[in-house]
């Protein structure tokens, strides 16, 4: 399985603690992310990830470019919805091309811990 894994910086905290909980599935899967998210997660865990950009730099759209060519199972994508992005548009360039390609998608911890746990049961 082929995931993205970004978060914003009020929510970086929170996709560490995320990924500690579904170790053993993010071990198995190849994992790309945007550029702190991904040294944060590396530094954490211990996790094998293809860094991409950071968001504001064009990481988002990099993801996004490889959605669009198939070359991802789902994205989660912890966004903070209480502080302004400066690179708003890409963003949600990112989430509709989910919506476009019939990817899973979660922006919450809630629905990341939906989708992880399904994943975990395959």
């Amino acid at each position: 399985m082929k995931l993205a894994l970004i978060a914003h910086d009020g929510k970086k905290d929170a996709m560490i603690a995320l990924a500690a909980d579904f170790l053993p599935l993010l071990q198995r899967c190849q994992l790309m992310a945007t550029g702190t998210t991904g040294t944060r997660l590396n530094a954490a865990h211990g996790l094998t990830i293809e860094r991409m950009l950071s968001g504001p730099m064009g990481g988002d759209l990099q993801i996004g470019a490889r959605l669009a060519v198939g070359d991802l199972d789902g994205v989660i994508f912890l966004r903070d919805p209480m502080t302004p992005q400066p690179h708003e548009p890409d963003i949600n360039a990112l989430v509709r091309a989910c919506d476009v390609h019939d990817v899973p998608c979660a922006t919450n911890v809630a629905t990341a811990r939906l989708l992880l746990t399904r994943w975990s049961a395959e």
